[in-house]
């Protein structure tokens, strides 16, 4: 029999029962989709991730209280901000120290206020950490020394202050915890957690924060900090290697040189700006493999469904089949008409599936879910849609072709 001759069967057969096929096609359109949605989700979510932690130089090295240690933990495991500072002085491959400290409080002005992370941090933090300033300056190590009250706010925060003016922050005043504080610059947008958060104590984005000088937010906001006070506010390091080949070495002197001050390197995490990123992108791949799984079970099911469609078209179209064999039609002949049919069910609704997932990009636009668009996505889910019908229709068109020609006939 030629192959037209099949493929024109196999079209009046999907035709002939157009409303069985579309509904049996349902389950292979969602999983498509889904597929299409996944691989977009993921990919936009682990372009995120680079984006945001590519603020952090990458000879960054982040020192962060260790999670569990914070409040109960005893005064010898304070490491101090003259601790910190002294690496950039004593330690071979330390260029720079950057230190944050932070408290939660109440930022306002004009009526408006709210309770956000205030984070005291020095020049080096913010260079260390790229903030970047759209609107001003940044304060300075100066400013700092001089106790002047100046303040950078966050995106998010200075829209909400300033209703929707960022720009026009510049200049203003805003009261922090009773005092009056100049804002002298707005930063950049940075979106999810941002690069300054990579670590357990500044968890958060910094479009949500302020920053103020070091010196000015123990004198008003956080409070001194000191071996004696083990519940007080702890600090936050920032150090940056003098070499993106020297960062392991840095990581070693650093661990050595707390275990020496404080008499325990347990007490603190020292993670360098690359196996944070590695480990963020890991987390967001590993995401994207579950959610992707999920959509593979949705294809396996609407296979089933499948195959239960053919079974009952064998069963409708035994005596059809019996003719066929009759008149010399092969075994391989019946398995490719039963294999096509169950592919194009699955193309059908692949295709379809790939042109509802164009409306996605104006669907998560009006959501807070990132999403981006990929062509590898799309020919994932057609590949899936495909490779799911034609596994589940195999034995449906092994069973047709396998029928004797005499009982097919007399089959009523």
């Amino acid at each position: 029999m030629k192959k037209l001759e099949i493929m024109r069967m196999v079209i009046i057969s999907i035709l002939s029962n157009k409303f069985r096929v579309f509904l049996t096609s349902l389950g292979i359109i969602i999983g498509s989709l889904t597929i299409i949605l996944v691989v977009g989700i993921g990919k936009a979510g682990e372009t995120a991730v680079s984006e945001q932690y590519s603020r952090l130089s990458v000879e960054s090295i982040t020192i962060a209280k260790t999670k569990g240690m914070g409040q109960s933990s005893t005064s010898t495991e304070i490491l101090l901000k003259d601790d910190a500072m002294n690496m950039a002085e004593v330690l071979t491959y330390v260029k720079s120290v950057g230190v944050s400290t932070r408290v939660v409080a109440d930022i306002g002005t004009n009526g408006v206020s709210s309770a956000i992370t205030i984070q005291g941090i020095n020049e080096e933090y913010a260079d260390i950490t790229r903030l970047e300033v759209v609107h001003g300056d940044m304060f300075t190590n100066e400013d700092s020394l001089m106790r002047n009250k100046y303040v950078v706010l966050g995106s998010n925060v200075a829209d909400s202050l300033f209703d929707g003016d960022p720009a026009g922050a510049v200049g203003e005043k805003v009261m922090i915890k009773g005092s009056t504080f100049e804002v002298v610059g707005v930063l950049d947008s940075v979106g999810g957690s941002g690069g300054i958060s990579t670590s357990q104590a500044d968890s958060g984005s910094v479009d949500d924060m302020a920053f103020i000088p070091y010196d000015v937010a123990v004198k008003y906001t956080s409070g001194t900090v000191s071996r004696s006070s083990s519940s007080g506010n702890q600090l936050t390091y920032v150090a940056l290697a003098d070499d993106i080949g020297n960062v392991e070495m840095a990581v070693a002197e650093i661990k050595d040189y707390i275990q020496e001050t404080i008499g325990t390197d347990a007490a603190y995490t020292v993670t360098d700006a690359g196996n944070v990123l590695e480990s963020a992108q890991a987390t967001a791949k590993t995401l994207s493999s579950l959610l992707l799984a999920v959509a593979v079970i949705v294809l396996a099911v609407s296979g089933i469904g499948i195959m239960n469609v053919l079974m009952v078209a064998v069963q409708e179209r035994t005596r059809e089949i019996g003719i066929l064999k009759s008149i010399g039609a092969s075994r391989k002949t019946i398995m490719t008409e039963f294999l096509l049919e169950a592919a194009m069910i699955s193309v059908f609704g692949g295709i379809l599936g790939a042109l509802l997932s164009l409306g996605a990009p104006w669907i998560f636009s009006m959501s807070t879910i990132a999403y981006e668009p990929s062509l590898g996505g799309i020919a994932l889910g057609m590949g899936f849609s495909v490779a799911t019908g034609i596994f589940f229709g195999f034995y449906p068109a092994a069973k047709a072709s396998g029928l004797e020609p005499i009982t097919a006939l007399n089959y009523e």
